[in-house]
């Protein structure tokens, strides 16, 4: 029995599909197939059954999965251990960033980090929140910034802010909406959201609650165009509550009373690192900018 074999064993369990674990564990397919195949040779009986959604676990996957999730962690911490004994902090962290730098405190946040560990690699990637946790979920970066809910199991969140959204909507139209009435506003057409954007799972919430279907127009993925396509008069959107404001006190948009939409910003990290030292470094520094108590890894 290998290390491999139980890694791809776990992966298989969580994503409960071989082919997004494969993905995951950048394998072709035949060879997640074929791995899990081996193991189950070596332990004398099947592990997985198939379903028309993909695997599950027999009752003998069960009884297994938390000795082989054991087994992952220990090889983890005697790895990390080994880190630790060779000294200075090294190594290199992909890092996602989304939003804008001042509002991740982006800023103090690296330099915190490169003046305490200067032999850290540390590299920033702007990506569309949605992409970053999708990459965060592939191992392909090693954290970063995302707002909304997280749906994955093998990926780890850090609570940030819970951020508050405004609908904005051309000034032009203010007298279209009564805003008594908040099912009007789904009569106006509203800007686009890109689906790898999370403020277009945000959006879509806001919607199922006030139980309107606008029309859509000008798909857009970028939080400082969407805003400026709200001023053109090409419809209505949410914006982040301080720059909203802003905004309706110089005239440019308005704002519906009283309806505010709150969004979690947070960190996320593979679930597996779990005590990595340069994981336990940015969650370290992470919350000393946020003020906040040290999460573990």
């Amino acid at each position: 029995m290998e290390i491999y074999q139980l890694r791809t064993f776990v992966t298989v369990a969580q994503q409960g599909h071989l082919t997004q674990a494969a993905e995951q564990l950048h394998l072709s397919q035949p060879a997640v197939t074929a791995q899990i195949k081996a193991l189950e040779e070596e332990v004398g009986m099947p592990l997985f059954e198939r379903t028309a959604g993909g695997v599950t676990l027999t009752r003998a996957g069960q009884e297994l999965l938390p000795q082989a999730q054991g087994i992952l962690a220990g090889a983890r911490d005697l790895i990390n251990h080994a880190r630790g004994l060779k000294g200075q902090l090294s190594g290199k962290a992909q890092i996602g960033v989304t939003l804008t730098p001042d509002l991740l405190r982006i800023g103090p946040w690296v330099s915190a980090l490169t003046q305490r560990y200067p032999l850290l690699d540390l590299r920033l990637h702007h990506r569309v929140t949605g992409d970053v946790l999708n990459l965060v979920r592939k191992k392909e970066l090693d954290g970063g910034f995302y707002l909304g809910k997280n749906p994955y199991v093998n990926v780890n969140t850090v609570l940030l802010a819970q951020l508050p959204f405004r609908i904005a909507l051309p000034t032009a139209w203010a007298g279209k909406v009564d805003f008594g009435q908040p099912r009007d506003l789904g009569k106006l057409p509203w800007v686009g959201i890109s689906q790898f954007s999370s403020i277009s799972k945000i959006t879509a919430e806001l919607w199922r609650e006030l139980n309107i279907a606008p029309k859509k127009v000008a798909e857009c993925d970028h939080l400082d165009a969407i805003r400026e396509l709200v001023i053109a008069g090409v419809g209505l959107a949410l914006v982040r509550e301080e720059e909203a404001l802003a905004l309706e006190a110089a005239g440019r948009v308005v704002l519906v009373p009283g309806l505010v939409k709150l969004a979690e910003l947070q960190f996320v990290h593979p679930s597996d690192r779990g005590g990595d030292p340069i994981l336990q470094a940015l969650l370290t520094e992470l919350a000393h900018c946020w003020q906040m108590s040290v999460p573990q890894g």
